[in-house]
């Protein structure tokens, strides 16, 4: 009889060992599975959140680790047509008139001035086309310094030749779309350049590609980078609301289409919208 109890408890006890060890194993899954969850609901909310503000550090690294740009002026400065003159060259868009000013200072290689771009754009488009804001591109070759090669320079070059065209924000938006990789100097080839050209209506003509394998707003591109690294910004992009930076944030804000439109109606409150024709389409 002791041997056969004896046995009985030694089964039972085993299984209960079994039972504790299957139990423990179900209870870690568990919180590893809890874990990978949250950890999935952090990764997508900092993503949708935090787009902008990883972009702004991105520009921070490219601006820290720039080089500088040896490569000297090609020529004459030829500003395009339109453009604002000075110490700090730009292309306008939108009315003259309109009661708010965004600067943006930019580089067609830069995936963090893609990213603002392609979160921005429709609302800076907006803005601008009910007159309460009209916007400045001042643009850099940070890229060309950071990662060698030239596309940012052939890419501004085109779009100041765009903007000869007055086709300016039309390609400006193309080219950020089809932007490439940050280490893919796509953008050093003309012929990419007029390629996405035929994207635009009406861009691609005889003076438009003239343009583009002359290099001819070279040297003004050139001189607006040079303001870009006197400007003692920290990257690209550098984004400035009526001279106030408000990238990523604005008074704690984190940049957003909404906020945006909330911080151009405060700037505007008491001012007229404007009703001059646009400086560019």
């Amino acid at each position: 009889m002791p041997p056969r109890f004896v046995a009985v408890s030694v089964s039972e006890n085993r299984d209960g060992s079994n039972r504790s060890a299957r139990e423990r194993l179900q209870q870690q899954r568990e919180r590893e599975q809890a874990r990978e969850k949250q950890r999935r609901v952090l990764i997508v909310t900092a993503a949708v959140v935090g787009v902008l503000g990883l972009a702004a550090v991105v520009g921070v690294i490219a601006a820290n680790s720039g080089k500088d740009d040896d490569s000297g002026k090609a020529g004459p400065v030829v500003a395009p047509t339109g453009a604002i003159e000075g110490d700090k060259p730009a292309i306008p868009t939108g009315r003259p008139d309109a009661p708010s000013t965004l600067q943006i200072w930019e580089d067609f290689r830069c995936p963090a001035c893609a990213q603002f771009e392609i979160v921005m754009r429709d609302t800076i488009h907006e803005l601008e086309a009910a007159g309460a804001l009209k916007s400045e591109y001042h643009l850099a070759t940070l890229i060309d310094g950071n990662m060698g090669g030239s596309g940012s320079l052939r890419a501004a070059n085109a779009a100041a030749c765009a903007q000869d065209a007055g086709k300016f924000t039309a390609y400006h938006d193309t080219l950020y779309t089809n932007q490439p990789q940050e280490t893919d100097d796509a953008f050093g080839n003309n012929a990419r350049l007029i390629e996405l050209a035929a994207k635009v209506p009406g861009l691609d003509t005889p003076s438009f590609r003239s343009c583009v394998q002359d290099g001819t707003h070279d040297s003004w591109v050139e001189k607006s980078h040079e303001a870009f690294r006197s400007g003692n910004f920290r990257g690209t992009p550098s984004v400035l609301l009526n001279g106030e930076s408000i990238f990523p944030t604005k008074d704690g804000e984190q940049i957003s289409p909404e906020n945006l439109k909330k911080w151009v109606a405060e700037a505007n409150q008491g001012e007229k919208t404007a009703t001059a024709t646009p400086s560019a389409p």
